[in-house]
């Protein structure tokens, strides 16, 4: 199986394809790594609107402003409770055919209780909006084989996506 992530960053992302009114976008993925340390949850955050937009979610609309909160709380959580063993957190924003999967991936094995989360709290509110969205919160071993990846799916609402002719 060929990971997107084994291809250098420059052949990893693509750039968004024009598409009329109605026009189905293209399938995108676009993925960063931020430090762990001060300011990471805000670069983060505003790498992550960057590439939202560029997936054509619209700025400012509540799928967006869900998916900002989810990367904040996940990689609020790699600096919580694993910058011993993870000295960087990837963040990976992909868009399919409706679909919105925002995935925060770490070095350190151990798995988090996703299913007991409790509401309110981190990964209970990311629990809480994907399954606003029909989405799920799930969990994978990182491609590596050392750590893991979070992954937030949320179906995509029309009245959040807009043409990608409208991009800055």
């Amino acid at each position: 199986m060929i990971h997107a992530d084994w291809f250098p960053p420059w052949r990893r992302q693509r750039a968004p394809a024009t598409a009329g009114q109605g026009a189905r976008l293209p399938e995108q993925r676009h993925a960063f790594t931020v430090s762990a340390g001060p300011g990471a949850v805000r670069r983060a955050r505003e790498e992550t609107a960057v590439r939202l937009a560029r997936c054509g979610i619209a700025t400012g609309s509540a799928l967006s402003d869900a998916a900002l909160l989810v990367v904040s709380e996940l990689v609020t959580n790699v600096l919580r409770h694993t910058a011993d063993r993870s000295p960087t957190a990837d963040v990976t924003v992909e868009w399919s055919t409706g679909q919105l999967v925002v995935a925060v991936a770490d070095h350190d094995p151990r798995l988090p209780a996703i299913e007991t989360a409790t509401p309110g709290t981190g990964l209970g509110t990311v629990r809480e909006l994907t399954a606003w969205y029909d989405g799920t919160l799930g969990v994978e071993p990182h491609w590596t084989g050392q750590g893991k990846r979070l992954l937030a799916t949320f179906r995509m609402p029309a009245s959040d996506v807009r043409p990608t002719a409208e991009l800055p």
